[in-house]
Formats: C-alpha cells, sequence, structure tokens
C-alpha cells in the first residue's frame, strides 16, 4: 500500500488550515498548493560529446527519481555551433507526491549542504504564485556519489503553486520550512513603497504650507507696506 508524502500528508492536517486563517479563504480549494516541480539541466557540452549528455541523465534522473526528458534546439545556431535538433538540456516535471518528495529531500538534506549558504532569495518569484531558484552544485544531493561524478552540474527548480499572489505562495513554501532571506520578501516592498509615499505626501504638505505663508506675506507687503515694514522690524529687533 503507498504511503502518502510526508510533506503533502502534512500541508493537509496542518498548514493548509493555517493559510486559510491568515489570508481569510472561504473555502479549503483557495488554499494555495504544490502544483508541480520542474528540473532543468542544461548540457550544452553534449554537442561535442554525446557521453556527457548520458551521464547527465543518469544524474538528473536520480536525483528527480524520474527519468529526464532532453530538450533539443529548435533551431540552428551558427554563432554558437548549435545545430537543429542537437541535444541542449534536460527536463523533468513532478507532480503529486513525487513533488513532494522531492521537496522535502530538498529542504531536510540538499540545501543544507550548500557551501556559505545565507539564504534563499525571496525576490525570485514570478509574480504569479511561482518561485525558481538555481543550484550550482548537483553534488548537494546525497544521491550523487561524489567521486563517480564526470564534472559539477548546476540545475534549476521551479515550484509551481496554485497562488494568486506571490505573498501567498511566499507563506506557503515558508509554512513548508524554506529558509528564505530576511530581505525582499513578498509584501516588504509594498510596505516600504507605502512609507516611502507617506513621506513625499509630508514633504508636498509642507512646501505647499510655505507657499501659502509666502503668498499671505507678499499680499500683505502689496496692500499695507507699512505694516509689512513693522513686521520686519519687530522680527529684527
Amino acid at each position: 500500500m503507498a504511503t502518502t508524502a510526508r510533506l503533502k500528508e502534512r500541508y493537509e492536517q496542518e498548514l493548509r488550515q493555517r493559510l486559510i486563517r491568515q489570508f481569510g479563504y472561504t473555502t479549503p480549494m483557495q488554499a494555495p498548493r504544490i502544483d508541480k516541480i520542474t528540473l532543468n539541466m542544461g548540457v550544452g557540452d553534449a554537442k561535442q560529446d554525446s557521453n556527457m549528455l548520458d551521464a547527465a541523465t543518469e544524474q538528473l534522473g536520480v536525483i528527480a527519481g524520474q527519468r529526464p526528458n532532453v530538450r533539443r534546439a529548435r533551431k540552428s545556431i551558427a554563432a554558437f555551433k548549435l545545430r537543429e535538433q542537437m541535444p541542449v538540456g534536460l527536463a523533468v516535471t513532478l507532480r503529486s507526491d513525487r513533488a513532494y518528495e522531492f521537496l522535502d529531500r530538498l529542504l531536510s538534506v540538499a540545501i543544507p549542504r550548500i557551501r556559505d549558504f545565507r539564504g534563499l532569495n525571496p525576490r525570485s518569484f514570478d509574480g504569479r504564485g511561482n518561485y525558481a531558484m538555481g543550484i550550482r552544485e548537483q553534488i548537494i544531493f546525497p544521491e550523487i556519489d561524489y567521486d563517480s561524478i564526470d564534472q559539477v552540474r548546476g540545475l534549476d527548480v521551479t515550484i509551481t503553486t496554485t497562488a494568486s499572489t506571490d505573498e501567498e505562495a511566499f507563506a506557503l513554501l515558508e509554512a513548508f520550512g524554506m529558509p528564505f532571506a530576511r530581505d525582499g520578501r513578498p509584501g516588504q516592498a509594498g510596505a516600504a513603497e507605502a512609507e516611502e509615499a507617506e513621506e513625499e505626501r509630508r514633504k508636498e504638505e509642507a512646501r505647499q504650507r510655505a507657499e501659502a505663508e509666502q503668498a499671505a506675506l507678499e499680499q500683505l507687503k502689496a496692500e499695507n507696506p507699512e505694516a509689512y515694514e513693522r513686521r520686519e522690524r519687530a522680527e529684527e529687533g
């Protein structure tokens, strides 16, 4: 009997209700969830050596737990010595339990092995509730045997959610335990912009008051020069 992925079970039993309370959803179906996770790995060097394509395919397959598809060039580009249908990348899409299982391994094992890690970039949302991150070395995944790899390769991870805004997607991924950096989180930019707008409003009001006072003085000088002169002498005294 198949068991439910640990993170998926936690989402259904705990995190979904937390998100419903946080954003005031009226039905559980409105709560954002993981739709799919896509892994991409470039294999530009494979046009010179087909063994590199085989090695990269095996490594990405081990990481994802699913065999990747080869992405081929759609047209020839002479400047890059690229011909149509040459392999340029590998991609694999994970859904349902496999997506949650990969996310679990990414958060609990792989990311903690990144050298000099200072948090994931919270600005890497696309405006539609999806998040992308780059991994420089495939060796952070324990499934990869460092001694047996032909070269260090990077890959891109794209997490597609059902969230309609970046703020909701951020709350979902943070609830799962994604270690985001503090600065640049969705919602913070809006607060900073609002504060800046308020400061500009205060400056504009002060400018308008100063102009009104100056206009009143000019009117006083024009209508009653003697009174204006007396005011000036009083200020000097």
